[in-house]
């Protein structure tokens, strides 16, 4: 059995900081959950988007570089997430969408689900997908959306690449998932016996054009497990497997592992905790910039070198 339990976040690249807030709090609802920087890069913000408690699994998070060229889907890159939607909540966010001007596509159905396809003020491709499934989730009071329509948190990610199969062994023998169902040129994988948050989607598009990463891309993919022992096995599950994970690295409100896929796609391995509640508590998550211990020294330089943010 694989110590990944199913997706803990996505991290996308956004352009302007103050219009991808008000996005996402204002209009899809959610509740920033941390203010915090690129702790690789201090001078960028990072921001983290969830449910009322930014429960593992229902956050997607930014980093807005402003001055990056625009990011181009293709093969060898995750090109799409999809939002976890209650059952029947499709025509609340098409009526809502088309109130605040968003960009949709007609409905589909992926695998027996009902599907909204939109996008962001970026072009990030996103999609909304009904689901019954049992998640953990915390309403927000304060969201603009009624809490019986809003996200439930991650539901599936999708991917292409110019060649399957050394991305899938790596997938099922390296990390433990299995081929659950194929529509079409698509194969859908999944963890566990699958369901909301528990899924990846992959396309093989031999003559695809590769993927860049840019305003409006995917930077990564990070899958849950729960602990520092967990987040071991897989390291060196996927590094017997063929990967080149990285060492453990702290983030303070999780710890992570990163390795390319065959395809050239960015994972993540993230534990579950200690969580987002560490330096803050629930009513006050978002409302300030956080940083790690130990950028704390650099806060006036930080703070200096990144926009404001209003939250109206």
């Amino acid at each position: 059995m694989s110590p990944i339990t199913g997706l803990h976040h996505v991290t996308a690249i956004a352009g302007d900081a103050q219009r991808n807030l008000e996005f996402y709090t204002r209009v899809m609802g959610m509740r920033l959950v941390k203010r915090s920087v690129n702790q690789d890069r201090p001078d960028t913000y990072h921001l983290f988007y969830g449910d009322a408690v930014g429960h593992a699994g229902s956050d997607l998070t930014f980093f807005p570089w402003p001055h990056t060229p625009p990011g181009k889907r293709g093969i060898g890159l995750t090109n799409e997430v999809s939002f976890a939607v209650p059952a029947g909540s499709l025509d609340f966010w098409a009526a809502r969408f088309a109130e605040h001007g968003v960009n949709t596509t007609e409905r589909e159905n992926r695998f027996g689900e009902r599907v909204l396809p939109f996008s962001d003020p970026d072009d990030l491709a996103l999609t909304l997908t009904e689901t019954s499934d049992e998640r953990d989730f915390t309403p927000w009071d304060a969201s603009p959306v009624p809490a019986e329509h809003q996200v439930r948190g991650l539901h599936a990610v999708r991917m292409a690449q110019r060649e399957l199969g050394p991305s899938e062994r790596l997938l099922t023998e390296g990390m433990g998932f299995v081929l659950a169902a194929e529509e079409g040129s698509w194969k859908r994988y999944a963890i566990g016996a699958g369901g909301s948050g528990r899924v990846l989607d992959v396309q093989e598009v031999p003559e695809g054009q590769r993927g860049t990463w840019g305003i409006g891309a995917i930077h990564h993919v990070a899958w849950r497990v729960a602990d520092d022992a967990a987040e071991k096995e897989m390291q060196e599950r996927v590094r017997d497997h063929g990967a080149d994970p990285t060492a453990v690295i702290d983030r303070f409100w999780f710890k992570s592992v990163y390795f390319k896929e065959p395809g050239g796609a960015l994972f993540e391995i993230a534990t579950d905790g200690p969580g987002f509640a560490i330096d803050e508590n629930a009513e006050s998550l978002g409302s300030r910039l956080i940083l790690p211990p130990w950028l704390e020294p650099n806060r006036a330089g930080i703070e200096n070198a990144l926009p404001p943010l209003r939250e109206r």
